[in-house]
């Protein structure tokens, strides 16, 4: 396997420098980031708006950058903020804000997307309907769709398959994973991302859900065994800008920054495949871990079996839960796009 030192993924950001770029008027913006420790963060998200906006406007767009968590917010909140201009840009899950609109989990229903090409391909076909949403209700542009590596179970002690999750207590961030942990016979727990490795440490949870990079970058293996590596979903991470900030720019800004971010929505799916490649060197120890930090912790893989229960837990709890929240004319929508994508249909109620 050909490995990217994170010197490399680096040097690979979004390069689009077009001559429009003598046309823009100065500006800068306000951006609150995703959480600072996944590598989307800190291989996409900070070099592009600290280094490369800079370089490829002539100077001409520049930014603050701070991550959610150093502002004391949550996900959930950010679409909210955003509608009230409380900052210009901001990179978020859009699936923690499923609560306010169910929609926005909808491309990550827990269990039904095994591969990072079918999860684009599948938010690639519902981004229309997702900006719709946004831009009606939030007063919020969508400008690109990235994903977090495969969303595993880190636990403490050796779990190794979903009879073994039975009764345990997991932390998870969205509704259609509290479905699909429901289905297996466990108790969901809502931890933020920043809280949990001492809930991990102290027992208040027995496991939780994250991607196999994040938590490695997050010092998850100092607090669990194992990683039960059923991809669950994608914690698909969105930017997004507020309309009326984005109206309020020139035309030549807009044509530009549509450029970009079409070249950062890129550069963030190349991170992602790296990222699921070095999910596996720098977790069990393997020489070559460049992304995250070298850890020695179990990767428990599904067995068949788990496989087809996985999938019987999809078709009775996650798509009929979701359906349930969403109403029938949602459903349709999704059976016509994304069900279209990866094959499979939401029967209605």
């Amino acid at each position: 396997m050909k490995t990217i030192t994170s010197a490399a993924l680096l040097a690979g950001a979004v390069a689009v420098a077009p001559a429009a770029a003598q046309e823009l008027e100065k500006d800068h913006f306000k951006v609150v980031g995703i959480a600072s420790t996944i590598p989307v963060a800190i291989y996409d998200e900070k070099p592009f708006w600290t280094d490369i906006l800079p370089s490829n406007s002539g100077g001409k767009l520049t930014a603050d950058l701070t991550p959610i968590e150093q502002m004391g917010l949550d996900d959930q909140s950010m679409l909210r903020l955003m509608k009230l201009g409380v900052m210009d840009f901001a990179g978020m899950d859009i699936t923690k804000m499923a609560g306010d609109d169910p929609r926005f989990e909808a491309c990550d229903l827990a269990g039904t997307l095994p591969t990072a090409e079918l999860a684009r391909e599948a938010c690639s076909a519902y981004k229309s309907v997702l900006n719709e949403r946004m831009e009606n209700n939030w007063n919020t542009k969508l400008l690109a769709i990235g994903a977090n590596t495969p969303q595993v179970i880190w636990c403490r002690g050796d779990v190794g398959s979903i009879a073994d999750l039975e009764g345990k207590k997991i932390r998870v961030y969205n509704n259609t994973l509290r479905d699909f942990i429901s289905g297996v016979g466990a108790t969901s727990v809502s931890i933020s991302f920043s809280e949990v490795v001492p809930a991990l440490n102290n027992g208040v949870v027995d496991c939780a859900v994250t991607g196999s990079l994040s938590g490695n970058s997050a010092g998850w293996p100092e607090v669990t065994d194992s990683v039960f590596m059923l991809p669950l979903g994608w914690s698909f991470n969105v930017v997004a800008v507020n309309k009326s900030r984005w109206d309020g720019l020139p035309e030549a800004t807009q044509s530009f920054l549509t450029e970009q971010f079409a070249a950062y929505e890129d550069k963030m799916w190349a991170t992602l495949a790296e990222s699921i490649n070095q999910s596996e060197v720098c977790n069990s120890g393997q020489d070559g871990c460049t992304l995250g930090k070298s850890a020695t912790i179990k990767l428990n893989y599904p067995s068949d079996a788990d496989l087809q229960r996985a999938a019987e837990i999809v078709s009775e709890t996650v798509l009929p839960g979701w359906a349930e929240r969403c109403g029938a004319e949602c459903t349709a929508n999704w059976n016509s796009n994304i069900g279209a994508t990866i094959n499979q249909t939401i029967q209605a109620n």
